[in-house]
Formats: structure tokens, C-alpha cells, sequence
């Protein structure tokens, strides 16, 4: 299948382009998810996925902090709920669900990136990101992301 770049978005309203992170979304402060809107979803997909990984964590793969799975194609919005509405998958922190950022302290600034994915078939379970991409990666018809920034 042909990977499409055009048709799906994903935006915020808690993230500006390439903005900071409001300290409410910060593992050690409120740890609540950002608001996140999805358009644009492809004909042909039968389950939507969400990852955030912050690839500027000083670790081998990078870091993450959410996986998400089970969203129907139709949603539009995925909120501070999204864990309770979806399901989680492992983050990095040995946990499932949202982890929020946690750079260490004068390590500068890291990128979080929100990923969403189009998918052609459903999850299975609640894979880590990795088996995610090895397991799914060709059924991913169409993936897009938003990107905010946090640093302690």
C-alpha cells in the first residue's frame, strides 16, 4: 500500500507549532495529556494509533511516553480521558497509558512528537512502540504529527 502524506492531520489546541508544553502536561506536575484533533482520516482505515516519543531522550530508541490503541476511525478528538476511552498501551516509564514529559533536569530542550496513525487492520493487544512499527507498520495507509517542546 502506498503511504499517503496528505489527507491526515493532527492538531492541539494545548500545542502551538513547535511550542512549548504547558507544565500541566509534565510527568512530575498534572501528567494530563494534551487535547488532540484528528481530520482528514483515510478511506480504508479500520483503527487509528497514537504514539508520543521524544527522540532527543539520551537512550538508544529515544523515549516513550504513550501508546494508544483501539480508536475508531471516526474520532475526532482524543482527550484528557483518552486512556480510560481507548487502550493503553506500555510506556517507557514501566507503565501503561499516558506518561508525561520528564527530560532530565539541564539536558535542554526535547521534542515530543505525536504521532497518529491510519491503519488498514486493528491492534491486537496493547503492543510497546516497537513491536507496534514491526507488527503494523504495513498496514499504516497514512501517519501525521504535532510537535511540543518541554525542558526542566
Amino acid at each position: 500500500m502506498a503511504l499517503n502524506i496528505k489527507d491526515l492531520k493532527i492538531t492541539s489546541p494545548d500545542i502551538g507549532p513547535d511550542a512549548r508544553l504547558d507544565d500541566r502536561h509534565a510527568k512530575d506536575r498534572e501528567n494530563t495529556p494534551p487535547v488532540l484533533r484528528i481530520s482528514g482520516v483515510p478511506d480504508g482505515t479500520a483503527e487509528l494509533a497514537l504514539v508520543c516519543h521524544d527522540p532527543d531522550a539520551p537512550l538508544p530508541w529515544g523515549f516513550t511516553h504513550w501508546t494508544l490503541y483501539g480508536i475508531p476511525a471516526d474520532t475526532k478528538e482524543l482527550g484528557s480521558d483518552a486512556d480510560i476511552q481507548f487502550r493503553p498501551g506500555p510506556n517507557n516509564f514501566g507503565a501503561e497509558g499516558y506518561g508525561g514529559p520528564r527530560p532530565p533536569a539541564g539536558h535542554g530542550p526535547h521534542r515530543y512528537y505525536f504521532w497518529v496513525y491510519a491503519l488498514s487492520r486493528s491492534v491486537e493487544g496493547a503492543p510497546s512502540l516497537r513491536e507496534f512499527l514491526d507488527d503494523y507498520g504495513d498496514a499504516i495507509i497514512e501517519q501525521n504529527r504535532v510537535v511540543g517542546i518541554y525542558e526542566r
